[in-house]
C-alpha cells in the first residue's frame, strides 16, 4: 500500500493532471507531502530514496543551467558571492565557539557548522569522512540541519514578500541563509524565475567551499590520508550556462531542460521529506539543535540586513 501511494505521489508531481482541476504541486507542498508520508508510512524504498534524491537534484541543477546566461548571472551574483566568503568563514568560527560553549561533541559541532555555513547535508556528507565521524555524529548533524532546512522552505518566501524584497534580493538572501541546495532552489522557484536562477548560482558558488573546507579540516584534525568529495556537477552546471550563452539552442530544448529542472527539484523535495523518520528527529538532542538554531538565526538576520542595504 505504501509503495503504491509513494509511486502515485511522484507521478502526480511529475505529470500534474491539470485537466482534472488538480493544481501543480509546488516545492513546499512536495516537501510537506513527503513529511506526511514519512510519518504515516514506513518508507518502502529507503536506498532508492536516498540515492535518487541526491542525483536527481544534481540533474535538475545542471538542466537549469541551460536557461541561464553566464555573463548576466555572474554580473548579478557578484555581490552575493562576495558576502559568501565572509559568511562562510564567520559561521564556521561562530559554530565552533558555540559548540564549545554548549559542550557539544567536537565533531558534531563542526559538522553542524559546516552544514550551516556552506550547503547543508552535502557539506556534512563531504566533511564527515574527512573527520572520520561515526554514524551517530553524522545522524545528529544531518537530522538537525534537515529540520531547519525544511522549516526554511516554508517561511522564507512569505518573509521575502513581507519585507517586499526584489527577486535579486530574495535570491541572494535564500542562497546565503538556507542550508541545502534543494530548499534554496525550492524557495527560489516559489518566489520567482529570477530569484530561482540567482539563488542557484550563488548557492552552487557557496558549495564549492566544500573543497577548501575539507582541506582545512584535514589539517585541523590531522588526517592527510582522507579523501575529498568534489561536487563535480557544479562544473557541469557552469558548462551548461556557457553552452546556453554562446550557442543558439533550440527553444524546444531549453524549455524541456527547464521542465526537467523544475519537476526534478520538486520530486527531490518529496523524496527528501519522505526519508525523514521520528527516530532521526529524536536522535538530534537539545544542545545540537540549539547550536544549529543560533547559527541559522545569526546568518539569516545578518544576511537579511546586508542584502536589504546593498543589493
Amino acid at each position: 500500500m505504501a509503495k503504491v501511494i509513494y509511486i502515485l505521489i511522484i507521478a502526480l508531481i511529475v505529470f500534474p493532471f491539470n485537466h482534472f482541476g488538480l493544481p501543480v504541486i509546488s516545492a513546499p507542498i512536495a516537501l510537506l507531502l513527503g513529511l506526511i508520508f514519512a510519518f504515516t508510512f514506513k518508507n518502502p524504498c529507503p536506498k532508492f530514496n536516498k540515492k535518487t534524491s541526491k542525483y536527481l537534484l544534481q540533474v535538475a541543477v545542471v538542466c537549469l543551467g541551460f536557461n541561464m546566461n553566464l555573463q548576466e548571472s555572474l554580473k548579478s551574483g557578484s555581490e552575493g558571492m562576495l558576502f559568501t566568503v565572509v559568511s562562510v568563514v564567520g559561521v564556521m568560527a561562530l559554530g565552533v565557539m558555540v559548540g564549545y560553549w554548549f559542550n557539544i561533541n567536537r565533531k558534531t559541532a563542526y559538522l553542524i557548522s559546516s552544514g550551516t555555513a556552506i550547503c547543508g547535508g552535502s557539506a556534512i556528507a563531504a566533511v564527515g569522512p574527512v573527520l572520520k565521524a561515526d554514524e551517530n555524529e553524522m545522524a545528529v548533524s544531518l537530522g538537525v540541519i534537515f529540520i531547519l532546512n525544511s522549516i526554511a522552505l516554508f517561511i522564507f518566501p512569505p518573509l521575502g514578500h513581507l519585507f517586499e524584497m526584489t527577486q535579486q534580493q530574495f535570491g541572494t538572501w535564500a542562497a546565503i541563509a538556507i542550508h541545502d541546495t534543494s530548499s534554496v532552489v525550492g524557495a527560489g522557484e516559489a518566489y520567482g524565475e529570477q530569484a530561482l536562477q540567482l539563488a542557484t548560482l550563488i548557492k552552487l558558488t557557496r558549495a564549492l567551499w566544500i573543497i577548501p573546507l575539507a582541506l582545512v579540516t584535514m589539517f585541523i584534525f590531522r588526517d592527510k590520508t582522507a579523501k575529498i568529495s568534489i561536487p563535480w556537477f557544479i562544473f557541469i552546471f557552469v558548462l551548461a550556462m556557457v553552452v546556453n550563452t554562446y550557442v543558439a539552442l533550440p527553444e524546444w530544448f531549453v524549455s524541456s531542460m527547464v521542465w526537467i529542472a523544475k519537476r526534478g527539484m520538486v520530486v527531490t523535495l518529496f523524496l527528501i521529506g519522505a526519508s525523514l523518520s521520528l527516530a532521526s528527529i529524536k536522535s538530534v538532542g537539545v544542545r545540537p539543535l540549539m547550536q544549529a538554531v543560533i547559527l541559522w538565526v545569526v546568518i539569516s538576520v545578518v544576511s537579511l540586513f546586508v542584502v536589504l542595504e546593498t543589493v
